[in-house]
């Protein structure tokens, strides 16, 4: 699949949000702990991406009903449902100016497709050494979802099953969907939110 930058202004890719709140000295502080100047920007992603996919716990894995929206939250109580990790991947990446945004897949919410579908967040990001855009997903594995960093074939955590209806979206996106940030702002039970409440489409 081709991704399909939304805008074609990297300065758009690396802007400080609310929900991407790089400034936050949570966040300072571990962009210490991880980067340093000899690092290349290819070491700088795998490291952040590494450390979001395997140190931030995953909501649902750990049956956490804890709400955690904005990057400096899921840093601060170390876990988040795919929509929170992926503003703290973005928030740790634009910090290091390295252009990062948003992109989605429709999938079904567990194994079948009449427990419904949900739609799954993960990171588009721009290296400026390949020149081209790579997709990571920071989810979290687990058995049988198994992400990795990656700059040449794509190893995400969820394959698209087409036959089921799940669906991969091309456009990389400056900002999150509103729709992700709405539903993790409205919801208090993070268990209740991610059975019942999570969009299922853009």
């Amino acid at each position: 699949m081709e991704l399909i930058p939304e805008s074609a202004n990297f300065m758009d890719y690396l802007e400080e949000l609310d929900v991407i709140d790089f400034s936050h000295p949570f966040i300072q502080k571990k962009i210490n702990e991880l980067f340093h100047e000899g690092q290349s920007e290819i070491e700088k992603a795998k490291i952040a991406f590494e450390f979001v996919r395997d140190e931030i716990s995953h909501s649902w894995d750990i049956q956490s009903s804890r709400v955690t929206c904005k990057a400096s939250e899921v840093l601060y109580y170390k876990e988040g449902i795919c929509y929170a990790k992926a503003n703290l991947l973005a928030a740790l990446l634009r910090s290091q100016g390295i252009p990062t945004g948003f992109c989605y897949q429709r999938l079904m919410l567990f194994d079948t497709p009449d427990k419904g579908y949900s739609l799954h967040a993960l990171n588009g990001v721009f290296l400026k050494s390949l020149n081209r855009w790579i997709r990571l997903d920071a989810r979290g594995n687990k058995p049988g979802v198994q992400a990795e960093f990656s700059i040449d074939k794509e190893i995400l955590a969820f394959p698209v099953q087409e036959e089921f209806d799940e669906k991969d979206f091309p456009i990389i996106y400056t900002k999150p969907s509103p729709k992700t940030i709405s539903v993790l702002k409205e919801h208090i039970d993070a268990l209740e939110m991610y059975k019942y409440y999570l969009p299922d489409n853009l």
